[in-house]
């Protein structure tokens, strides 16, 4: 399989495709319902995300045919990152200075390309070109019954406390690790 991945800092030529990719795969492929799964919102949180500086995305092309993105935003100091944890973190932990935090908004990989290992390899590629101190990300517990958590650990990630980002959003574990970190 030879893929290309391309780097994006402007969202205006990618949006939709993005926007695509994760109407199929989180609605179509894996039957996530109800209003925060909806395009709209996603677009919302995509327009929120991409207004911060350092956004970054990284979509994988199989010939013309996307078949994977992820994309992150550092964290800055007014961040509303941290303030929906449910579990207390350490004293110094939530400061940002929008260099320490790198947050992994999203990594979305279409059914054909699954299995492959594409998801580690734009982690890894969008991760090579950082500077930021750690990387972070939210992962419902639930997906795939476990499994999905259990394949950040294995690149690794740590838990390191729980939150819930939006009244209608799952209560997620939050994770971190090292961006340099080779599992």
């Amino acid at each position: 399989m030879s893929l290309e991945l391309r780097h994006y800092t402007d969202m205006n030529p990618v949006r939709q495709t993005i926007v695509d990719i994760h109407v199929e795969v989180r609605q179509r492929d894996l039957g996530l319902t109800g209003p925060f799964y909806t395009a709209e919102r996603f677009n919302e949180r995509l327009t929120s995300h991409r207004s911060e500086p350092g956004w970054e995305t990284v979509i994988a092309y199989d010939g013309t045919e996307p078949a994977g993105f992820t994309y992150a935003t550092p964290l800055g100091p007014n961040t509303r990152w941290w303030t929906t944890m449910t579990t207390q973190l350490p004293d110094g932990y939530t400061t940002e200075t929008g260099k320490r935090t790198l947050a992994l908004n999203e990594i979305v990989v279409r059914r054909p390309w699954r299995g492959t290992g594409l998801a580690r390899r734009i982690h890894e590629e969008l991760l090579a070109g950082r500077g930021e101190e750690r990387v972070t990300l939210l992962v419902n517990p639930k997906a795939g019954d476990g499994k999905v958590q259990a394949v950040y650990e294995r690149w690794g990630y740590e838990k390191i406390g729980e939150q819930q980002p939006f009244p209608d959003s799952p209560v997620f574990a939050a994770m971190m690790r090292d961006p340099l970190h080779r599992a």
